[in-house]
């Protein structure tokens, strides 16, 4: 190990077991209703009224099932057991299958429209958690979530997946995932992590229909999702892949084109992983180029005349340390290590929240905390910045992620 590593290595692991896991251990779990807080504020201030969301609770399951499977903590088994039970008893929909999209409080259905987003995040935990322990429930339970998606969320006549149907798995014109989404029948966001799922399903279930779903996924994301000529992600579609929007986003740029090449190469088709690599690192040299702030943090957004939104949210600069360092996996250039050593030094002093612990959503350009107050919500979980120090730890060591 070089002594770049030797020094790096440590500072991750302490800030994934000490900061991360261990924030979300002590102070997420909801003892009076059962899985954990819909939402704690930064000053670790609870609502306990918080509606739960899938999105959470499928990431939580993810993180701390790859948390024991890395380390073989059984604490992280008991949180990873905890919310594969919770994801189970109030987000399954016995009736009509897949998984609600929000629970209230007290573990009711609150939002029951089908998110395909949020089913995506279910398989990926599933199949983590099946990775984790050995349990074919989980397992079964992917697969039926996967052959759910395939019946009734994928475009037969322009292929790729539809954002939302409702409960029923009937056709909705309610398809944002958020409030900053547009309201359009197709995503990259959905599509990326669609992807991510399916990438994680085939590790250990390698069936001919996943795997080629799967290279049509990532066929699609080069054709039709990756701009061609700047090397963005176009982000909201219509039915025929028409674009909506031109905006770019950076953290979805770094993170998938590591995500891409992660799925093509567990898929192990030699041709598609070449292509995947050479469009992947035309993605971190853009997000490069036009991304990054001198104090190696990683702007929000942009459009085709600039900068849209110069603050650092957290994720984006988790997936800028693993995409960058990616990158300077597939092409020996050190600007690329270089730049996510630079992303890890800004997380460590300014996103990082030294004092109530995990970290701030988000900084102004200036390195102060924005005004946003999110903690623990529906968005903000341990699963990027988790997912980047697994990610991190098994590439700097030299073992394995992908098989």
């Amino acid at each position: 190990m070089s002594d770049l590593n030797q020094q790096w290595l440590p500072r991750i692991e302490q800030e994934l077991e000490s900061n991360i896991l261990g924030f979300w251990m002590k102070h997420t779990p909801d003892e009076q209703n059962g899985g954990f807080y819909g939402f704690i504020s930064r000053d670790l201030t609870v609502n306990l009224e918080a509606d739960k969301s899938l999105v959470l609770n499928t990431r939580i399951l993810w993180t701390f099932a790859a948390a024991y499977r890395m380390f073989g903590n059984e604490q992280y088994l008991n949180i990873a057991e905890r919310a594969y039970r919770y994801v189970n008893e109030h987000f399954t929909d016995r009736e009509f299958g897949g998984l609600y999209w929000m629970v209230d409080a007290a573990g009711n259905p609150a939002e029951t429209k089908k998110q395909v987003y949020g089913q995506a995040f279910a398989i990926y935990a599933f199949s983590e958690y099946y990775r984790a322990t050995g349990n074919d429930a989980a397992l079964e339970q992917a697969i039926e979530l996967f052959h759910t998606l395939e019946r009734y969320s994928y475009d037969t006549e322009y292929k790729g997946y539809f954002e939302a149907l409702t409960r029923e798995w009937q056709e909705t014109d309610d398809n944002s995932l958020s409030e900053k989404d547009l309201n359009t029948k197709k995503s990259m966001n959905t599509h990326l992590h669609v992807m991510e799922a399916y990438t994680n399903l085939y590790r250990v279930w390698k069936s001919d229909v996943l795997r080629s779903k799967l290279k049509e996924l990532i066929e699609i994301t080069m054709k039709h999702i990756i701009n061609a000529e700047n090397a963005h992600f176009l982000l909201f579609f219509d039915e025929q892949w028409n674009s909506k929007s031109e905006h770019i986003s950076y953290g979805h740029d770094i993170e998938g084109s590591w995500l891409l090449v992660e799925a093509a190469e567990v898929l192990g088709d030699d041709a598609l992983l070449a292509e995947a690599k050479a469009i992947a690192i035309r993605m971190a040299e853009a997000t490069y180029n036009e991304g990054v702030d001198e104090d190696g943090g990683l702007f929000n957004e942009a459009d085709s005349k600039g900068l849209t939104d110069t603050d650092k949210d957290w994720w984006p600069q988790a997936e800028a340390v693993v995409g960058f360092y990616n990158a300077y996996q597939m092409t020996g250039d050190t600007k690329f290590r270089d730049a996510a050593l630079k992303s890890w030094d800004f997380i460590e002093s300014r996103i990082i929240d030294k004092e109530h612990g995990e970290w701030h959503w988000s900084v102004t350009r200036d390195g102060s905390p924005s005004d946003n107050l999110e903690k623990v919500s529906p968005w903000k979980c341990p699963y990027h910045n988790g997912r980047a120090c697994f990610e991190m730890i098994e590439r700097l060591t030299g073992a394995s992620a992908s098989h």
